[in-house]
């Protein structure tokens, strides 16, 4: 009997110690930054390093595919590729969230999907951060209420910048469901080409969609006439700041420019609600969270 129960506690202890799919999946991908790290320390030829991180990506993409399964989404296609987009820090497109990107075009909707564990796991290692503009909460629902999440999570050259959040019927079975409309940009300013972007956390499942704002997000007059002021201000203090190599005149312009960059995204985010375009513009919102729903 003594035995018998040694060898239940055995296999008990080892089902309860083995690996799950996501920890496999995390130890292959830190696993290939460790490896292609060594290649750049190595001063490895630029096709070897591109080789490696294409090789392991692809066998990443795999092991994602296994835990996610296939999309069940109207409208979007069952297999999707990795959203990392380099394993080397080195790169542009590293540290991304881990997860599959599903799209039919370079222009139209996409969506990510990944688990709430490896959310958990991308979560816990943004707070560590030292950087303030890279560092996360732990927490979901502050995380995405943030421009630095979806400038960190799902793009990789331009920053989000959020210009308000919309109101949001949860579906049913979903534990979070948050709309956001605002746009990628290298640089300050209005962004006249917005996107739609809509987290739904069900269970285990998150997914990410992002589509063209329709209809476009209209010009707001109000808001239009405090940028272009700031502007003005701003170019005539560069232009000083160039004239008298004056680094204060430059500080001084950059400030204009950040401060009418956030003028005008706080007026848009007040006048918009009133504009004619936007009882659509919250119906394609929900209508992508209650698509990924599966209603």
């Amino acid at each position: 009997m003594r035995l018998v129960w040694t060898v239940m506690f055995a296999l008990a202890s080892s089902a309860a110690f083995a690996a799950s799919p996501e920890d496999d999946y995390i130890a292959a991908r830190d696993k290939a930054i460790a490896a292609i790290a060594a290649l750049n320390s190595a001063n490895a030829p630029v096709e070897d390093l591109d080789a490696a991180d294409a090789k392991a990506r692809t066998d990443l993409q795999g092991r994602l595919s296994a835990l996610l399964g296939p999309l069940a989404v109207k409208d979007f296609p069952a297999t999707g590729t990795i959203n990392l987009e380099s394993l080397s820090d080195a790169d542009v497109g590293y540290g991304m969230l881990d997860g599959l990107r599903y799209t039919k075009s370079d222009d139209g909707p996409s969506l990510l999907a990944t688990t709430r564990g490896l959310l958990d796991r991308w979560l816990q290692a943004r707070s560590a951060e030292t950087d303030a503009a890279l560092k996360l909460p732990t927490d979901i629902n502050e995380a995405l209420k943030l421009d630095a999440f979806y400038t960190q999570a799902i793009n990789s050259d331009a920053a989000f910048l959020g210009t308000l959040d919309f109101p949001l019927k949860k579906p049913d079975g979903a534990d979070i469901a948050i709309a956001r409309l605002g746009g990628w940009t290298q640089d300050v300013g209005p962004i006249y080409e917005q996107q739609v972007v809509v987290t739904l956390v069900k269970g285990n499942s998150v997914m990410i969609a992002s589509a063209p704002a329709t209809p476009p997000v209209p010009k707001i007059a109000a808001c239009e006439a405090l940028w272009t002021a700031a502007d003005e201000a701003a170019q005539k203090l560069a232009a000083q700041a160039s004239g008298q190599q004056d680094e204060t005149a430059y500080d001084a312009a950059n400030a204009a420019w950040e401060k009418g960059d956030g003028d005008y995204r706080k007026c848009m985010g007040e006048q918009l609600p009133k504009d004619a375009a936007f009882p659509a513009l919250v119906g394609e919102a929900q209508a992508l969270a209650d698509q990924m729903a599966g209603k």
